[in-house]
């Protein structure tokens, strides 16, 4: 992806479930964004137990907020010369815009930085043979 360091990254949590690898894709963002976090209309204990399931340190989660509060929140505790919120849903482009943040789509952002769809992955694990690592 294009642009400076001097920028707020904000993924909402629905969109950085459709990519296969979120660890990855957070370190890869750390290198041309100042500020990374994660949104979610969700309680702040589904976005934090994923987050530790997947190794991803945020500067900044959206607590027991709503989205719109949580960007504001971010955007007046955070200087930067952009803000961007990656997700997948018309309704957040709207709120993005209503709150002054850029809107990417994810499958925008995963082509424009290299990062793999999560269904991508699935497509071509569909044929190959089921693994059970719970079998003796």
């Amino acid at each position: 992806m294009n642009g400076g360091s001097d920028m707020t990254l904000a993924f909402e949590l629905e969109a950085l479930k459709a990519l296969a690898s979120p660890e990855s894709v957070f370190e890869d963002a750390r290198g041309w964004s100042e500020y990374i976090g994660v949104v979610s209309e969700k309680p702040t204990y589904v976005v934090t137990n994923y987050t530790r399931k997947n190794r991803i340190r945020q500067d900044f989660f959206s607590g027991p907020r709503g989205k719109a509060e949580s960007l504001e929140a971010v955007k007046d505790q955070f200087d930067t010369d952009r803000y961007v919120f990656i997700a997948d849903d018309e309704a957040d482009e709207e709120l993005a815009e209503e709150v002054g943040w850029e809107y990417l789509p994810v499958e925008d952002a995963a082509e424009a930085a290299d990062w793999v769809v999560a269904t991508d992955v699935e497509d071509d694990e569909a044929d190959a043979e089921p693994v059970r690592d719970d079998w003796p």
